[in-house]
């Protein structure tokens, strides 16, 4: 089990009963190829999400295990099939030397300072991952100036 959790404190407001999924596991949600509603999550005991945030997904066979897990605790938690990922989601998170295009936008849309490629390369790939999720269309991203100025940019 890994002990890398990260919890932002932009996230600090649901931290200590993990009542939200914390950007860790959506991390490792997008690397598994499952989607979590937050009602299945929700279903999920403090025991249970826990794990999920602990729950190492570093290799091929981590990640094998995590998505196991993850397809197990839904169905005898949530009482349903877990539904997986169409399609592999974006990696652009990846790409530590460019800016991409929707955070770029949603900086501008919001008056804020840019973000330029020099200090994107200096960010953690779940930091890069974080923004990137907080600037999608149809995501709350009243998070995303709290994370900037977190993540100092």
């Amino acid at each position: 089990m890994s002990t890398d959790l990260q919890i932002f404190g932009f996230e600090r407001d649901f931290a200590d009963t993990l009542r939200c999924i914390p950007m860790s596991v959506r991390m490792k949600l997008d690397e598994c190829g499952i989607k979590l509603s937050l009602r299945q999550w929700s279903r999920f005991n403090y025991k249970d999400r826990y794990e999920l945030c602990y729950r190492s997904t570093e290799s091929d066979v981590d990640k094998q295990h995590y998505r196991q897990f993850l397809k197990e605790l839904i169905r005898a938690r949530s009482n349903e099939e877990p539904v997986f990922l169409a399609t592999p989601q974006p990696t652009e998170w990846k790409d530590e030397h460019s800016v991409p295009t929707c955070l770029q936008k949603q900086i501008l849309e919001k008056n804020l300072s840019p973000v330029s490629p020099q200090k994107w390369a200096t960010l953690t790939p779940l930091q890069r991952f974080s923004l990137i999720k907080l600037c999608r269309s149809g995501h709350e991203n009243h998070n995303l100036p709290a994370a900037l100025r977190e993540f100092t940019l």
